[in-house]
C-alpha cells in the first residue's frame, strides 16, 4: 500500500484546485485581518533588519550600483515587504486578501519577482552553508549563523508561499525573474561579489545558484495565475 493509499489527504493535495484552497485558507488566516497582518509585516521588517546588518560591514567593497545584486537577501525581504504592503488597504477595509486584494500588471511583476528572490535565497543557505557544513557547525557561533540562518530563512519561502493565493504573473515577470536570477550569479562568481562566506565558493555553488534560480521561476510559473485570468 502506498503512502498516498494510506493517507487520503495527501492525494487530495495532488489536486491544483485543492493545494489553491490550502493556499488561500492559510493567507487569509495569516494575511486576513489587521492584527496578523501586522505581525507579519513586523517580522518581515526584522529579517530585513537582520539582513542589512549582516551585509552592512562589506558594502563598501561593491560597487554601489550592485548592492540590489550584492544583498540579495535583504532585497528578498524588501520586494516581500512591498507585497505586504500591497494588500494593507484592502485588509484595513475588511475585505478579502484572496478576493480584493488589488492586481496589476506592474504588481504582477513585484509578487513574481518577490517571490522568486524569497524561495531562491531562503533555500540558497541550504547550499551554500552545506557546503562547508563543518567549518559552520563548529564555529562558536553556530547556533546563530549555521542554525538561525537556515532557519530563518527557510521562512523566506513560507512567506513565498502565501503570495500566489492572491497576486499573479506575466510571462514578463517571470522572465525577468529569470534573468535578474542569472545576473545574480554573474555579480556573485563572475565578478566576485558573492556574500560572506566561511569559505571560497567555486562552480559547485554557482551550478547549484543558477538551479535553484531556474526551479523558484519554474515553481512561480506553476503556482500563480496569469493577470486576467482567475484561478485554474
Amino acid at each position: 500500500m502506498s503512502r498516498s493509499d494510506r493517507f487520503p489527504r495527501l492525494r487530495r493535495l495532488r489536486q491544483r484546485a485543492v493545494r489553491r484552497r490550502v493556499r488561500a485558507a492559510i493567507a487569509e488566516e495569516l494575511l486576513g485581518t489587521p492584527r496578523s497582518l501586522a505581525v507579519v509585516c513586523a517580522f518581515t521588517a526584522f529579517m530585513f533588519a537582520v539582513g542589512v546588518g549582516y551585509y552592512a560591514p562589506t558594502a563598501d567593497e561593491v560597487p554601489v550600483v550592485l548592492w540590489p545584486l550584492y544583498a540579495d537577501s535583504a532585497v528578498a525581504v524588501a520586494l516581500g515587504g512591498g507585497v505586504l504592503a500591497s494588500v494593507v488597504p484592502a485588509v484595513r477595509r475588511g475585505g478579502s486578501v484572496t478576493a480584493d486584494a488589488p492586481t496589476s500588471r506592474g504588481l504582477a511583476y513585484l509578487h513574481t519577482v518577490a517571490f522568486v528572490w524569497l524561495v531562491q535565497f531562503g533555500l540558497w543557505p541550504l547550499v551554500s552553508l552545506n557546503l562547508a557544513v563543518g567549518q559552520y557547525v563548529s564555529a562558536p557561533d553556530a547556533l546563530i549563523y549555521y542554525w538561525g540562518v537556515i532557519g530563518t530563512h527557510l521562512l523566506f519561502v513560507g512567506l513565498a508561499l502565501l503570495f500566489p493565493a492572491f497576486g499573479r504573473t506575466t510571462r514578463g515577470a517571470l522572465a525577468t525573474a529569470l534573468g535578474l536570477g542569472v545576473a545574480n550569479a554573474v555579480v556573485d562568481y563572475g565578478l566576485g561579489y558573492h556574500p560572506p562566506l566561511l569559505y571560497e565558493p567555486g562552480p559547485g555553488l554557482t551550478a547549484a545558484t543558477l538551479a535553484i534560480a531556474v526551479g523558484a521561476v519554474t515553481l512561480a510559473a506553476r503556482s500563480f495565475c496569469r493577470v486576467g485570468k482567475g484561478p485554474a
